[in-house]
């Protein structure tokens, strides 16, 4: 691509290494738009010839930018520039208010809503008894038409009416708020692990790909439980952000 050849330089005399040189260049020009989503790279042959790197070099390079989520290889197109990941930070906001935030066009397709009984881990959450009646919500979550998370709400029994149409329109918290619960404290845990075949297959990942998890349980001015959501995102496309200060 002459865009490439005109923007990405490779200084053999820098101790940076040859292949994050180029990764670093070609990341900056993703990211400043000049390689919008969709575009389609030439293959990592004749890449390696043009800049005078090795084909392992420049394999390495590209694979640097794959695990980064901003490459993507798909069989029978070649390397292609996706959407950048979405960075969220860790804050008190539901993902469809940071989406809309961003401009990210957040959509919703629920998957299923209903009251069933609560195990002992939504029991502890939301202080229920065990088997008691609880408010459960499964959501699929896109943004920019890209599916982003799968999201499990479960909720005290009659706290609020929730239907499909108004979970499809708007975040979980909107709502909440909108009939007057006041969110105040949340305890939240981050981690990681593997897809499911069915989480992979909603999320268009591979079986086996890595998702982060979030577990979050917030509470009301009171201190009473009003939610406990368990959230997977995908890695490659999305990550938390969060400050750290001093004391």
């Amino acid at each position: 691509m002459e865009l490439l050849a005109r923007k990405i330089t490779i200084d053999r005399s820098s101790p940076v290494p040859l292949y994050f040189q180029f990764a670093q260049q070609l990341q900056q020009l993703i990211e400043n738009g000049e390689l919008p989503p969709g575009t389609r790279l030439t293959n990592e042959i004749d890449m390696a010839d043009q800049f005078g790197l090795s084909r392992p070099t420049m394999r390495q390079a590209m694979q640097h930018l794959v695990d980064k989520g901003l490459l993507a290889r798909k069989r029978g197109v070649g390397t292609q520039v996706v959407t950048n990941r979405i960075r969220r930070h860790v804050e008190f906001s539901s993902l469809y208010e940071d989406l809309e935030r961003d401009a990210r066009s957040p959509r919703t397709t629920v998957l299923s809503i209903g009251t069933v009984s609560a195990d002992a881990q939504v029991a502890a959450a939301l202080r229920v008894e065990a088997g008691e009646g609880v408010l459960r919500v499964e959501r699929l979550r896109f943004a920019d038409d890209e599916p982003i998370a799968l999201l499990t709400n479960h909720l005290p029994a009659g706290l609020l009416d929730l239907s499909e149409e108004a979970l499809a329109e708007g975040g979980l918290y909107q709502l909440l708020r909108r009939c007057g619960i006041a969110l105040s404290t949340a305890e939240q845990t981050i981690g990681a692990r593997k897809a499911t075949a069915t989480e992979a297959k909603l999320l268009g990942e591979s079986r086996g790909a890595t998702l982060l998890t979030m577990s979050r349980v917030a509470y009301d001015g009171a201190g009473r439980p009003v939610e406990f959501g368990s959230h997977v995102y995908r890695a490659s496309r999305y990550s938390f952000e969060m400050t750290v200060t001093a004391h």
